[in-house]
């Protein structure tokens, strides 16, 4: 059964449980759709939520490709759908002009070799409508949210036709649709365009109980006792209005570090020394320091 057939919310929940992801229902139902309706998933979020994950997931799932477009500040068509391989036509002209092709072939038709697939560099967007047989690839679009508004425009125009021409070649039209996922951190808002194409979902961090049985998932050695520390600990930390909150990453990272240096139950003197693996900006460290640590290890040690 490919993910597109997926029968029912429940399966979504069960089939991501086997690669390690612990979903929600109300993530799965948005997944379930986007599944069923054929339409990108379009994930929201903290940073260390699990929106990167959830699509790893899904590729594994489908036992498909992974296609990764990384959204950066200043990225255009070029490193997002093709480019020519440069390099390549050179040393193809130097070729010819070496062999004496140049003087046995008009002009016309050493430009026309040059503008041919062998010299076609394939950027995520145009790998993923390229790929023919089943399964489907799953795209994942990546902080979205850091490209400008002229990408997102031009992203929602392929995402529409799920077609890119390239005026030397034609025009490549998807013949196995790929499940797209897009994530944002929401360091600014995208266009009301782009969330009425997908489905939707905002992606908040677990709860207590959510988060043990995701660190004992992923980082079995962690004894349940230091798991359920470090997950009330991590829920604490996220309430402090730090600039940087701990995702379930740091969590599943602090609760292996702890493990590493023979920790299984928290101290004022192992969180201290652990709280990089955890807190990444300093000043948000500093505020965690300058509260005392009194207030986490009492909480943490409530039953």
């Amino acid at each position: 059964m490919g993910l597109r057939d997926v029968s029912s919310v429940e399966k979504v929940i069960e089939k991501l449980s086997t690669q390690n992801y612990l979903a929600d229902r109300g993530l799965a139902t948005a997944v379930f759709l986007s599944l069923r309706q054929n339409r990108p998933l379009l994930l929201e979020g903290e940073a260390g939520v699990g929106k990167t994950e959830l699509a790893k997931s899904l590729s594994n799932w489908a036992e498909g490709d992974l296609i990764r477009l990384q959204c950066y500040e200043g990225i255009d068509s070029n490193q997002a759908v093709y480019e020519w391989d440069y390099a390549r036509q050179l040393l193809h002209l130097r070729t010819a002009e070496a062999s004496g092709r140049t003087k046995d072939v008009s002009t016309d038709v050493l430009e026309g070799e040059l503008y041919d697939e062998r010299f076609l560099i394939r950027r995520p967007l145009l790998q993923a409508i390229s790929v023919k047989n089943d399964p489907p690839p799953v795209l994942l679009i990546d902080e979205i949210d850091r490209a400008d508004d002229e990408f997102e425009a031009f992203l929602l125009e392929i995402l529409s036709e799920y077609s890119i021409t390239i005026p030397e070649l034609g025009t490549y039209r998807s013949e196995v649709k790929p499940i797209v996922v897009i994530t944002s951190n929401r360091t600014r808002d995208l266009h009301d365009a782009l969330k009425r194409r997908c489905f939707y979902h905002w992606v908040e961090h677990p709860d207590v109980e959510r988060e043990i049985e995701i660190i004992r998932i992923r980082a079995p050695k962690v004894p349940l006792l230091l798991a359920e520390e470090v997950s009330k600990a991590a829920a604490f930390l996220r309430g402090m209005d730090l600039y940087k909150p701990p995702g379930v990453a740091e969590t599943i990272d602090w609760a292996e570090a702890l493990v590493t240096i023979g920790v299984d139950d928290l101290d004022e003197d192992s969180v201290d020394e652990t709280l990089g693996t955890l807190i990444k900006y300093r000043e948000d460290q500093e505020r965690v320091r300058s509260r005392g640590f009194d207030e986490i290890l009492s909480l943490v040690r409530q039953g």
